[in-house]
């Protein structure tokens, strides 16, 4: 080297030291600066956090001295200097409190991970100064709020995660375009809204994109295939729509693909398999997909995950399963996918190759055949077996007591027989047994006693007969417990009735059980509802229940209960619902029930009661209080001491008897004379019986504030309904009926004859009539009825009414209010003394009372099917079309009188608008093409189209409300409202099996709810 470099060399040196000592110096002096600033921030923001929530977190021993470095504090990180806060993890204290803007004064910070807290109030805007950050983790928190604009600042963040908090807002576009350092996003288990930004697919580093669990909208962007790093997608549970774009399935990277619980469609392509080659988690469930189960997904030898429940998916499974030695989860529950036989059943023995399966579900689909033996060599960690809602018969295998480690056995709703395997009392794991609506008879095995882990059993609706066995004592951690709807008999063992731990329901009805009541039902102090309906229990009602604090409904109906109604049942505050009707009970109604504030429905029918009913409460509202067949009941303030007064009351009741009679003839007389032409002659005896309950003018026109517009609740060609208040505060409906209209007098008379000695919980009461003169001296009639608040079915079907939350009906409001009027037309059709045609169902004579319970109305036109020779009344004398537009029946346009199955046509026609929300007279029906037209073209391979769009949005929200919609959704259309609305009266099923199979769909959506699936993290 040459000489003459050597100053050089020494000169550039020189410069390289000075300038390292410069900023060494000048590192120096901004660290004894700015240190001040960083522990002032890290006690702003101890001084908003409750330390008496945590008292174990590392903030308690911060020393915020001016002495203390906050480098020694825990949870925090300093440099290597020691002069600066790079980083800050609390999380997992159960930290409550609020996030300090002075946050943003941690210049240095890197790090800040305050996940799996209890942190509330909004991310501050401050983070944004926190320009060199590369982990920002506030997951699992209560946050508020948006996510703030200046986020876009951090151009050196890696990961974003603000998972499980209460996040709203869209997801931001312009901040998040900024971060090209970002690798994981997540965003899930928020309230954001809106669609996916596309620009997200300009973060080329992505390898973690999580916006499941929001309300977000729209369809997937095809431009999020661009993120060639990607590696994690998960969008479910939100309400996406469309198809998937094709190009997502082509991004080879993608380990998870998670889409569950949208809105999507179209056909999942055969060989996704072979595009995602390195797939490990397939999450398609609650969606609309079409087609067949991607036979390609069985080629995926390392694949842990598939899931594509609840789909509408066709044709067999695929062979290949038998290679997936991974497998974990495997559930294409609740489609249509079919088997049949030891072939179509084969899939079963090729999963035993799968040694780490903990998950097996194909429930809900139409597998038929017996139960091969292999199930029970499937894997021995396999945890929960999902096979109801299938077509298997015969027996249960002995071999499936191998499965030592399942937690969940689902055999519900198939057609499986004989007895219970006793096997089955060797899964000592098991938590929930569920064998409800099969044809299992003979005895329940005392081996069931041995699982003493099991916190759900559901042996309902099969034909057990035996005792039940007091091994079941054993369950010490029992939930529920339901064995309704079988054969069982003798005595309900004192052992079950201890168990404490039973916190839902006890349901033994339906049974044969005899004796006592034990005193050991009060130990039941945590249960909400015990149904011990429909046996043969006697003896009195045990005192012991006033320890059921818990209790909200108590079902005892249908027995032969003696003696008086404890008192101390008012001690039940939390008491909603209580039947005790058809029994042999006695003595007086206790006032107390009167104080039971929570009390929705009161039945004490056919039973022995007297003395005088309670006035206060629950008996102010007679749609809520049932005590028919009780004959020595007083209703009346006159008969408070009924054993001292009775014969005075009875005189009194003749002489009242004798001249509301003589008032009655004088008054039918009278009409008569003045009407002339006008009104058609009614007969005497029908006049008789409702002269004595009419109401006069003058109190409806001062019960409706001079039947004022306010009060003016609808109007029709029949006239004009009204609210008003009688004396005694009960509000009521006043129908002011048309006096100068066609039939009014007819359908007057027709709807007092029908409701007259009618009375079930879903018809709407006939409280009095009035039949007099207005002030102008001219003919007044009116109908008084009980007052339902919630308004019309065709009120809440076409978005004219919503709920305290802006929501119309949800999937299964709309199924109770079907089985609600099946009930009322099955009572008028069968159980009347003489059967009543309603001949005008529709939505608009269908009321809601404040419960939602609905109510049938307006029998203007009803008929009794009782021929009576020379009566007008009689339907064989009528020929004009009884009924609306749009819901007649078409056999009465060709004359045919009306009849129960023409109820049940407009019954039918009803139920599909229900669930589709279309109006038969919508304009789109026209010509030959009707509702029932238009739902036979779309069913059943596009069930789903037809459903109601909002209910649609409502049920697809969250995946718990999505569970059973296609499976429940097919039995009420296709079982029962085509079959209603059949073109021959003949074809048609009647009102009484609509109603089994409606209450069947209930069953079934009530009772096998969607398992807590944990997709792959």
């Amino acid at each position: 080297m040459h000489s003459s470099t050597f100053p050089l060399m020494r000169l550039a040196t020189f410069a390289i030291l000075l300038h390292i000592i410069k900023w060494l110096s000048l590192g120096v002096d901004s660290a004894s600066l700015s240190i001040v600033t960083d522990r002032e921030a890290l006690i702003s923001f101890k001084s908003q956090i409750n330390l008496g929530s945590s008292p174990s977190s590392p903030l308690s021993s911060w020393n915020i001295s001016q002495s203390s470095s906050p480098c020694s504090w825990s949870g925090v990180t300093c440099n290597n200097f020691g002069q600066r806060v790079i980083g800050l993890n609390l999380s997992g204290f159960g930290l409550e409190g609020t996030i300090s803007p002075q946050i943003g004064n941690l210049s240095l910070l890197r790090s800040l991970q305050l996940q799996n807290n209890k942190l509330s109030g909004t991310l501050p805007s401050e983070i944004g100064y926190l320009f060199r950050l590369r982990v920002l983790n506030i997951s699992f928190n209560s946050l508020r709020g948006v996510i703030p604009l200046n986020i876009s600042k951090l151009t050196e963040l890696k990961i974003l995660d603000l998972m499980a908090n209460k996040i709203t807002g869209r997801v931001p576009d312009e901040p998040l375009r900024n971060l090209r350092s970002l690798q994981v996003l997540n965003l899930g288990k928020n309230l954001l809204w809106g669609s996916i930004p596309p620009s997200i697919a300009n973060l080329s580093s992505l390898n973690t994109l999580n916006l499941g669990t929001n309300n977000l909208t729209g369809s997937i962007p095809s431009d999020l295939s661009r993120l060639q790093n990607l590696k994690f997608l998960d969008l479910t549970i939100n309400n996406l729509i469309g198809t998937v774009p094709s190009t997502i399935y082509n991004m080879t990277s993608l380990v998870y693909l998670g889409l569950a619980s949208n809105q999507l469609w179209g056909e999942i392509p055969y060989d996704v398999g072979d595009q995602l080659p390195n797939l490990l988690g397939f999450n398609f469930c609650f969606n609309k997909f079409t087609g067949k189960i991607p036979g390609s997904l069985h080629n995926l030898t390392n694949i842990q995950i598939i899931r594509i429940a609840h789909n509408l998916l066709e044709g067999t499974v695929p062979p290949g399963l038998g290679n997936l030695p991974f497998l974990q989860m495997y559930n294409i529950g609740f489609n249509k996918i079919v088997g049949s036989g030891d072939e179509g059943l084969s899939f079963i023995t090729s999963l035993t190759n799968s040694t780490r399966l903990n998950f097996l579900a194909f429930d809900g689909n139409q597998f038929e055949g017996e139960i091969p033996e292999s199930i029970g060599n499937l894997s021995n960690v396999l945890s929960k077996l999902y096979m109801g809602g299938n077509r298997f018969y015969g027996k249960i295998p002995t071999s499936i007591g191998r499965l030592r480690s399942l937690t969940l056995l689902n055999l519900s709703y198939n057609s499986i027989s004989g007895e219970i395997a006793t096997e089955i009392g060797q899964l000592q794991e098991l938590q929930s047994l569920d064998l409800a609506g099969n044809q299992i008879s003979g005895s329940i095995p005392n081996s069931l006693g041995n699982l003493r882990k099991l916190n759900q059993i559901d042996l309902s609706g099969n034909e057990l007969a035996s005792e039940i066995p007091t091994s079941f004592g054993n369950f010490q951690n029992l939930l529920s417990i339901d064995l309704s709807n079988n054969r069982l008999n003798g005595n309900i063992p004192k052992e079950i009735l201890s168990l404490s731990s039973l916190t839902t329901i006890v349901n033994l009805s339906k049974n044969f059980l005899d004796g006592t009541l034990p005193e050991e039902i009060g130990m039941l102090g945590n249960v909400v509802t015990i149904d011990l309906s429909a046996n043969g229990l006697s003896g009195n009602l045990p005192n012991s229940f006033k320890n059921c604090k818990s209790l909200e409904k108590l079902l005892m109906a249908n027995n032969k209960f003696s003696g008086p109604i404890p008192n101390i049942l008012a001690e039940l505050k939390g008491l909603e619902v209580l039947d005790l009707s058809s029994n042999k009970l006695s003595g007086s109604i206790p006032s107390d029930l009167q104080n039971l504030q929570a009390l929705r429905s009161l039945n004490l029918t056919f039973n022995n009661l007297e003395g005088v009913v309670p006035r206060e409460g629950i008996f102010g509202n007679t749609s809520m209080v049932h005590l028919e067949g009780n004959p020595k009941l007083c209703l009346h303030l006159g008969c408070e001491n009924p054993h001292s007064h009775g014969r005075r009351q009875i005189i009194i009741y003749i002489i009242v008897a004798i001249i509301a009679i003589i008032a009655g003839c004088f008054l039918f007389f009278w009409l008569i004379i003045v009407r002339k032409s006008k009104a058609k002659r009614i007969g005497v005896s029908t006049l008789f019986k409702l002269s004595a309950q009419m109401i006069s003018y003058d109190e409806l026109r001062r019960a409706t504030g001079n039947f004022s517009h306010e009060n003016l609740i609808g109007s029709g060609s029949f006239g004009s309904v009204y609210k008003g208040y009688l004396r005694e505060g009960i509000s009521v409906a006043v129908k002011v009926l048309d006096i100068e209209s066609t039939g009014t007098w007819k359908s007057f008379f027709a709807e007092c004859e029908a409701l007259r000695n009618a009375r079930h919980r879903n018809l709407v009461k006939l409280i009095t009539s009035c039949s007099s003169l207005d002030f102008k001296k001219m003919e007044f009639l009116a109908l008084v009825y009980e007052f339902l608040g919630n308004g019309s079915l065709g009120d809440w079907i076409h978005g004219r009414r919503k709920n305290e939350h802006g929501n119309g009906l949800n999937f299964l409001e709309r199924l109770n209010i079907a089985i609600d009027i099946a009930s009322a037309l099955d009572y008028l059709h069968n159980d009347c003394e003489v059967p009543i045609v309603h001949c005008d169902l529709k939505p608009g004579n269908i009321l809601l009372d404040e419960d939602m319970t609905a109510k049938v109305g307006d029998f203007g036109l009803a008929r009794s099917l009782l021929e009576r020779i020379g009566n007008q009344s009689s339907i064989s004398s009528t020929h004009v079309l009884k009924g609306s537009i749009g819901y007649i029946p078409p056999e009465y346009g060709l004359g045919e009188k009306p009849s129960t199955a023409g109820d049940v046509y407009s019954f039918g026609v009803m139920l599909l608008e229900i669930f589709t929300g279309m109006s038969p007279t919508h304009e789109s029906f026209a010509g030959e093409v009707s509702l029932v037209k238009w739902v036979e073209s779309n069913f059943p391979k596009n069930a789903l189209q037809v459903l109601d769009r909002e209910l649609r949005q409502l049920m697809m929200s969250s995946e718990s409300q999505t569970i059973q919609l296609h499976d429940c959704l097919i039995t009420i259309i296709e079982s029962v409202g085509l079959s209603c609305t059949t073109e021959s009266p003949g074809g048609r099923i009647d009102i009484r099996e609509a109603l089994r199979r409606l209450k069947n769909a209930q069953k079934i959506l009530l009772k096998r709810r969607q398992p807590n699936e944990n997709t792959m993290n």
